[in-house]
């Protein structure tokens, strides 16, 4: 063979190479998961419960995965700007969201949100849930919930219900029960739970509705009056659930869950729900959720997506009817 000929010859064979190199790298498969640091997102303040829920499985998934796992806060704007910086994030399973159930609340207050959440992220597994309680300070006259309406409708216009901010789980149950039980209580926002119990316990409030997580440190200021969710609370047996007493749709319980971005490959997703719900197991993990006062969870995708969808229509139905509106 010639050395032209010869020559020749190599530069088709590079010339083939350059051309079927994207093609080969489109067909090859994707590296396994996880294949670079993984992200958790947590779009509140480093400290509150989220943050160390998010914490405590990264520090689980970087030793059983061998990969770090870092802890982002991205907070801002009720968690709108965490949550809309997921949303916008690749959908390979590196950029995890650790929501809330405000993730859901939200969208009907608001006229307009820069994502859909039940449209742009894909539920991964609930991590821990937690359910609400309406309670009175020790000296209130109502020693039941038929004892507290009765005192409500007999003083029309002197009594009201606490929530931890606007637009929040305890300000949806309080306006739920003004329209369930035909009664007048006035709503007094506070910025946060920590001064909300306070005041209640100070006997500055009529009554508030507060998470058990938040109450459980003062249970012994306040009289609960009942729960929401589909079951006592342990613990609190004697206090009934809004459900026993012919309340409707107080069942959704507070919750804390991880999300991806919708587009994240489905074998992604179940690798990373297994790994979490394995971790959720785990005696010391379970002993740190209930030092929250939180009940570990722990499902499937699928169940957690159901779980989303019937919440949101419960609150979007709520905050309709109660003219429950957020600026933005």
């Amino acid at each position: 063979m010639t050395k032209p000929s010869m020559l020749r010859r190599l530069c088709l064979a590079a010339a083939c190479a350059l051309i079927c190199a994207p093609a080969l790298a489109q067909n090859a498969p994707p590296a396994p998961y996880p294949s670079q640091p993984i992200k958790l997102v947590v779009p509140y303040p480093a400290g509150g419960a989220t943050d160390t829920l998010a914490r405590t499985i990264a520090q689980k998934l970087q030793e059983a995965w061998s990969q770090t796992v870092i802890v982002e806060n991205k907070p801002g704007a009720a968690g709108t700007i965490g949550n809309n910086f997921v949303t916008k994030a690749p959908a390979d399973g590196h950029t995890v969201l650790v929501a809330i159930t405000a993730l859901i609340q939200q969208p009907p207050m608001m006229d307009k949100l820069p994502y859909d959440p039940l449209k742009e992220l894909a539920p991964v597994t609930m991590i821990a849930r937690s359910p609400s309680m309406l309670a009175v300070p020790l000296d209130s006259p109502a020693k039941n919930l038929k004892d507290f309406i009765a005192m409500v409708k007999a003083n029309p216009g002197k009594h009201n219900f606490g929530s931890y901010g606007a637009g929040t789980s305890s300000h949806i149950q309080g306006s739920l029960l003004n329209q369930q039980a035909g009664i007048d209580l006035v709503h007094v926002p506070f910025q946060g739970a920590a001064p909300l119990v306070t005041n209640l316990v100070g006997n500055q409030l009529s009554s508030a509705f507060i998470d058990s997580a938040s109450a459980r440190p003062h249970l012994q200021k306040m009289r609960p009056l009942a729960v929401t969710g589909t079951q006592r609370i342990p613990g609190m047996p004697d206090v009934p659930t809004f459900q026993e007493l012919g309340y409707k749709s107080f069942e959704p319980y507070g919750w804390f869950g991880m999300l991806v971005p919708t587009a994240t490959p489905s074998p992604v997703v179940q690798k990373l729900s297994d790994e979490v719900n394995r971790i959720l197991k785990m005696p010391d993990v379970v002993a740190k959720i209930e030092a929250l006062g939180l009940w570990t969870a722990g499902n499937k995708p699928a169940e957690f997506a159901k779980i989303m969808q019937d919440d949101y229509a419960i609150y979007a139905r709520i905050v309709k009817d109660a003219n429950i509106r957020l600026s933005q």
